[in-house]
């Protein structure tokens, strides 16, 4: 079942991006030939209309073929009116842009959306379930508020910043006596106690998790919006980057693919569907920003080219043109090679398993 709603999940926003430039190409009066789920060869096809909706056998993508888009093809004269390339360049990168634009806010719609439900896990810590027979079980106790490990208070602002902070502290002992500084029924105390050796997670721990629901703190709409933006920035910054450094070999190494997306999302729906909803958010998100990059044949490319015409004047030449979409043709090829590869070897090693 996994598998369905992973592919379903996927097609969804296939779907929405395409209908992003579909909509926005009826709006503006240019004649949409057909649109399209997933690539040819054909699987169905159906004609509503002057549009032909047809599902292909190739589950990358999609696409909507307007009238006109290559200004080489030949047009019957009572549809050349209507024609992608005979309409205003505003009208064109509206088109264009409507579907990348689909896809972000359909992401800040879903992120914001889980922001409000869930609400955000603040620090102070709190302790949680703790281990029969492990250390912590002789002096801790659920609810206690962890305020510093050895005398030092946890470093980071964020609430994983802190855990990832007393783990990092604790594991470092190595078998010696540590030192827990916690609130309890409001009054301070330190407790203190001996790590001991996880063979199966191969460090020292102390033997207690966390409690979130304990550290939990209400997001309403304005707060859940300004967290959805600050969490697509820090996504939209992060594949910028990598994409931009795609020659650097450590930053090569953390490109993905639609594969491992998938991979990903399947695996996430097993776990809970938040999980699964916030990476198809985080999917939507990528996809939008990537089609925005100046490189035919992605979206940005089209919108920068119409540009172009309007700063020059007039039209391009499309021999122009192709050969500027070739390159594009072969940075979106190597983007997938890269990405494909990693997520194969990450699904071989094991490294998409959630836990």
């Amino acid at each position: 079942m996994s598998w369905l709603l992973a592919f379903l999940g996927f097609a969804a926003l296939v779907i929405l991006h395409e209908a992003g430039h579909f909509f926005a190409a009826k709006a503006v009066g240019m004649r949409v030939e057909r649109f399209s789920l997933f690539f040819p060869p054909l699987l169905a096809r159906v004609k509503r209309g002057e549009t032909e909706y047809a599902v292909g056998a190739i589950p990358l993508g999609g696409y909507v073929k307007i009238t006109g888009m290559n200004p080489a093809e030949e047009i019957p004269p009572e549809h050349a009116h209507r024609a992608y390339y005979r309409q205003p360049v505003w009208k064109r990168v509206f088109v264009i842009v409507a579907g990348p634009v689909v896809n972000i806010v359909l992401a800040f719609l879903i992120i914001a959306a889980i922001f409000m439900s869930e609400g955000t896990v603040e620090p102070p810590p709190v302790v949680g379930k703790i281990e029969a027979g492990s250390p912590a079980a002789k002096v801790l106790e659920p609810g206690d508020v962890i305020l510093a490990v050895d005398g030092k208070p946890p470093a980071g602002e964020t609430y994983r910043e802190q855990l990832d902070s007393i783990g990092k502290v604790i594991a470092a002992h190595k078998g010696t006596e540590v030192a827990i500084t916690v609130r309890r029924d409001g009054a301070e105390q330190t407790v203190r106690g001996r790590t001991f050796y996880d063979a199966e997670l191969k460090r020292h721990r102390f033997g207690f998790a966390y409690d979130t629901e304990a550290s939990a703190v209400p997001a309403g709409p304005l707060r859940a919006s300004g967290l959805a933006l600050s969490q697509m920035w820090q996504v939209t910054s992060t594949t910028v980057s990598h994409i931009v450094q795609i020659f650097v070999p450590e930053k090569r190494e953390q490109l993905g693919s639609v594969v491992g997306g998938y991979e990903s999302t399947r695996q996430a729906i097993q776990v809970d569907g938040t999980t699964a909803l916030m990476i198809l958010a985080l999917i939507s998100l990528s996809l939008g920003v990537i089609n925005l990059f100046p490189f035919l044949p992605l979206d940005g490319g089209h919108i920068f080219w119409a540009l172009a015409e309007k700063v020059r004047g007039k039209a391009i030449p499309f021999s122009v043109m192709e050969r500027a979409g070739f390159v594009g043709f072969a940075l979106v090829i190597m983007l997938f090679l890269v990405g494909l590869t990693n997520d194969i070897d990450r699904i071989a090693n094991g490294e998409f398993r959630f836990r």
